[in-house]
């Protein structure tokens, strides 16, 4: 499931890098959760936490059912 993590991870990142930011894959548990770090000037934004449920966990969720939760850290 990583690879496919990966894979729309790097879908999503020029959106991300558009506003100066990038995201890194921390880990993805057996149970389907999915830890990411928000980096840039995203890591400091008011809205990253929205940024990481309304774009980055709605894109994994459509492409990996597998995917539980995204969680930023």
């Amino acid at each position: 499931m990583k690879d496919k993590v990966i894979e729309v991870l790097d879908k999503v990142r020029p959106a991300l890098q558009r506003d100066g930011g990038d995201v890194k894959l921390i880990d993805v548990t057996e149970d389907g959760i999915v830890k990411v770090e928000l980096q840039g000037s995203c890591s400091g934004c008011p809205f990253s936490q929205m940024t990481v449920k309304n774009l980055i966990e709605t894109e994994l969720k459509n492409n990996i059912p597998e995917v539980k939760e995204v969680i930023g850290v």
